[in-house]
């Protein structure tokens, strides 16, 4: 998602960021929590569903609070909420907004609902995600407060508060090194302990009665940080508020199921049911993460060398794709996404970027899902491509990945696949059923009897072949060397090993090694 134009509204003598997104006559300000950074955030595939959703019926206004993120910093001295609520007028004013709806997202549907109680005037409706009115009432004690400011002050910047703020994804570790980032550029540890000692001292229950504008309260049922009692609190305490509570554990408000959470704001900040999108289609998502720090050899190489590969990956992935029907992004440095029209078209995408991973020496690891997203909106996104996502994650390096629905779908195909059990995904009832793609002998014929090595029976062009694998080139090579499509090479491989009974390209390697008449 490319960012809206950063600008700076002053708030006394302190500068704080802001952006804003859309056309809409509808003014929308979210007002974030714990972590933010509005360079970074846009990096997460959910934020930026979130984003667009949201500034498509309004003109959202985003902004970094002060102390974290692009606005002005003063790690030691952060103030009170009433003071922090002038904040949000500031960015009001200085973006041309009257009266707008809030969106306030953990503690900053604390200081939301604070700014609607003093501000009536300015707030038309409020929304309150994963709130609560009272920190040491719903949040944590004193005692896991000084245990939390202690894990911040010790491992800030390494991915402190992952398992606490999203423990869905704590074992996910491109997304827990890229979390560790968004920690280093929200704050900085003296900051974030700071700003958690300033949070502790919240305690808005006796404003929630002041509080006149439409009120919708949203929380998560298993949210592991606020619990759902804050939520409930606050839905209790304020005159009219309606509570809505939805499936996950994690805190973000971009995190989980995106559109269902935006289907409620836009029901409730315009009166009308959003629109079923025309454009959704059922399609087959692919998620590739690239590891170059997991391909290096032994010994090691130089960063200059490692640089070389993986651009040269870089420039060589979409055309890959595309002989595969693929259309595909990049999702940050390291990550592609990929959409097909079918699941074996898919998967023989899949084996190209893992071939060509493996001849530059690099390494790869990929998810395939079946699901429906909007093809209008780019990039990628959508809760079935954050179930391929997860999906990714779980797999090891060179795995390929499907979800049994997906790898149902290619009846036919010759491909061939191994159960490797289930997975527990956020927003889903039951696990999700997975298998992994064989790694060489999918095409191979079910054999019947079992034959010796017979090397006269290979032709000319599968002597070729054979002498190619066993130079260790890889199909895309042999491809290329040969003149021949990659679908031919894996089929003449298939061949040679079906015809000299062999279980795998190493063991056709070994037979030449031996036999070098072959």
């Amino acid at each position: 998602m490319r960012p809206a134009e950063t600008r700076y509204a002053r708030s006394g003598e302190t500068r704080i960021a802001y952006r804003a997104v859309g056309q809409g006559s509808l003014d929308i300000v979210l007002v974030p929590g714990f972590l933010s950074n509005l360079d970074i955030l846009p990096e997460a595939p959910g934020y930026g569903r979130l984003v667009k959703r949201l500034s498509a019926f309004g003109r959202l206004i985003l902004f970094d609070r002060r102390g974290t993120g692009l606005s002005d910093r003063d790690a030691r001295a952060l103030p009170d909420l009433a003071a922090q609520a002038g904040d949000i007028a500031a960015v009001m004013d200085a973006a041309g907004c009257g009266r707008a709806a809030l969106i306030g997202a953990s503690d900053g549907a604390a200081l939301s609902a604070l700014y609607a109680a003093t501000r009536p005037e300015r707030v038309r409706a409020l929304v309150l995600f994963a709130g609560y009115a009272h920190f040491h009432g719903t949040v944590m004690d004193a005692r896991r407060l000084r245990a939390f400011i202690d894990s911040i002050e010790a491992c800030w910047g390494n991915g402190a508060t992952l398992p606490l703020l999203a423990p869905s994804r704590s074992q996910d570790r491109h997304f827990a090194d890229w979390w560790a980032r968004l920690e280093r550029l929200s704050m900085s540890p003296t900051g974030a302990a700071a700003l958690v000692r300033t949070n502790a001292a919240i305690d808005v229950r006796d404003r929630l009665a002041d509080i006149r504008a439409c009120t919708l309260v949203l929380h998560a049922g298993q949210d592991g940080y606020a619990g759902l009692e804050g939520g409930r609190d606050l839905a209790r305490r304020i005159a009219g508020a309606r509570l809505v509570e939805l499936s996950g554990r994690d805190h973000p408000i971009w995190m989980g199921d995106v559109d269902r959470l935006a289907d409620v704001i836009e029901e409730f900040l315009t009166g009308d049911r959003p629109v079923a999108d025309r454009n959704r289609v059922l399609t087959v998502l692919l998620v590739a993460r690239l590891d170059a720090k997991a391909g290096r050899p032994a010994a090691g190489i130089e960063r200059r060398l490692l640089d070389e590969r993986m651009e040269r990956f870089r420039e060589a992935m979409p055309e890959a794709m595309q002989r595969h029907g693929g259309h595909a992004e990049w999702s940050g440095p390291d990550r592609i996404v990929a959409r097909f029209d079918g699941p074996a078209r898919a998967a023989g995408g899949a084996i190209a970027l893992r071939e060509m991973a493996a001849a530059l020496g690099l390494q790869i690891a990929q998810g395939i899902h079946v699901g429906e997203i909007d093809v209008s909106l780019g990039p990628l996104s959508g809760a079935s491509l954050d179930v391929a996502d997860r999906i990714a994650a779980a797999a090891r390096p060179l795995d390929i990945l499907l979800s049994r629905l997906a790898s149902e779908l290619v009846s036919g195909s010759g491909l061939r696949f191994v159960d490797r059990g289930t997975l527990a995904i956020d927003g889903m009832r039951d696990p999700l059923a997975v298998v992994a793609l064989a790694v060489e002998r999918h095409l191979e014929p079910v054999r019947r009897e079992v034959r010796c090595a017979d090397p006269g029976s290979l032709s000319t062009r599968e002597r070729q072949v054979l002498a190619l694998v066993a130079d260790g080139l890889s199909n895309t090579q042999i491809a290329m060397q040969l003149g021949l499509s990659e679908h031919t090479v894996k089929r003449h491989v298939a061949n040679i090993l079906l015809k000299l009974d062999l279980p795998s390209r190493a063991a056709a390697a070994a037979l030449v090694a031996r036999q070098p008449a072959l």
